[in-house]
């Protein structure tokens, strides 16, 4: 199992949501405002006046097959608005309860 943590502008929510679904991800939990700025380039998103933007967060666990088809599809769609932002992250999963 693979777990993939993804931060990303609010406007990518509904389309992350629908690629985990097209993907049989049935499972996830997401943040709805998460703030931050990126450590290379990008503005600052922290729902202040001066920075009204917010992010949102979303963790997935998936199987170890699904895991590179899921970066895959977010590198894409990060590739398409790269002004917006989005990240994701992946790690292995050692155990579960």
């Amino acid at each position: 199992m693979q777990a993939i943590l993804i931060t990303f502008d609010q406007a990518h929510y509904h389309r992350i949501v629908e690629m985990l679904e097209r993907n049989n991800c049935r499972g996830f939990t997401s943040w709805p405002i998460v703030n931050g700025r990126g450590s290379n380039t990008g503005e600052p998103h922290l729902g202040s006046h001066a920075w009204p933007s917010e992010n949102s967060a979303i963790i997935t666990i998936v199987e170890d097959e699904r895991a590179a088809n899921i970066m895959s599809r977010l590198k894409a769609l990060d590739d398409e608005s790269p002004k917006l932002g989005l990240r994701a992250f992946q790690w292995p999963i050692t155990a579960t309860i």
